[in-house]
């Protein structure tokens, strides 16, 4: 499989790394200074840029019949733009705010959780997420994707980043500490007891990996995906 790294920093240097061990092959690195590029000769692309370059690696992709895989955070309000282009061109796409395989299955755990807590009023949920200094957006995209599971089974109307007064809303806590790759708790506290979860992630590597298995597993496929869809589960 020939692919496309759209985006060059830590993280694509890792997917490079992981998709070489798989047999793959990395024939195009593309960063903010790369010459114009042709993105046809290759299989798949994976996006891993910046939030202000995401929409248009996304679209060069689409719009040459080449499934795309992006984990970019930052861009989501025009996630509707991004569908429908790749409808239109019938296409292959999948987001994810972590293609961790860990993560994947702690989102599932988190909905699950979060059901169960609905009508156990004596309980206050807060969600926290740790990552290095050099991430752009706050809260992660990850801790977003935490949020709006709970927000489907409680009684928030919406998310905002602590500190939060206004009980309505469901308080992320975001922080920047130096060579973390990403940490998210989600507590549910009482005067009695508290329950947590938490996904500490030690490398980039569980990041990488979901990556090129997401890759991996879009080709030849039509359609926009998730890596539900990928993993089979939820």
């Amino acid at each position: 499989m020939k692919i496309a790294l759209l985006g060059y920093g830590k993280m694509g240097k890792v997917i490079e790394e992981i998709a070489i061990s798989r047999g793959h092959e990395v024939t195009l690195k593309i960063d903010m200074d790369s010459p114009p590029y042709d993105i046809k000769t290759v299989d798949v692309a994976i996006d891993f840029s910046t939030p202000s370059s995401a929409v248009e690696n996304i679209s060069i992709a689409l719009n040459n019949g080449v499934p795309i895989i992006s984990g970019t955070t930052g861009w989501l309000a025009k996630m509707d733009t991004v569908k429908e282009l790749c409808d239109h061109k019938k296409g292959a796409f999948i987001y994810a705010s972590n293609f961790s395989l860990g993560v994947n299955i702690f989102f599932e755990l988190n909905k699950y959780l979060a059901k169960m807590m609905k009508n156990l009023n004596d309980y206050n949920v807060d969600l926290e997420e740790i990552h290095h200094t050099q991430k752009q957006d706050a809260p992660s995209g990850t801790a977003i994707t935490l949020a709006e599971g709970i927000l489907e089974n409680s009684n928030y109307d919406t998310w905002g980043l602590a500190p939060l007064y206004d009980s309505s809303k469901l308080a992320i806590t975001a922080k920047r500490i130096d060579d973390v790759p990403g940490t998210h708790t989600v507590k549910y506290d009482s005067t009695v007891d508290s329950i947590s979860l938490t996904h500490t992630a030690h490398t980039r590597k569980g990041f990488g990996l979901g990556a090129v298995v997401a890759a991996e597993w879009i080709i030849g496929k039509t359609g926009v995906f998730t890596m539900n869809d990928v993993l089979n589960i939820g």
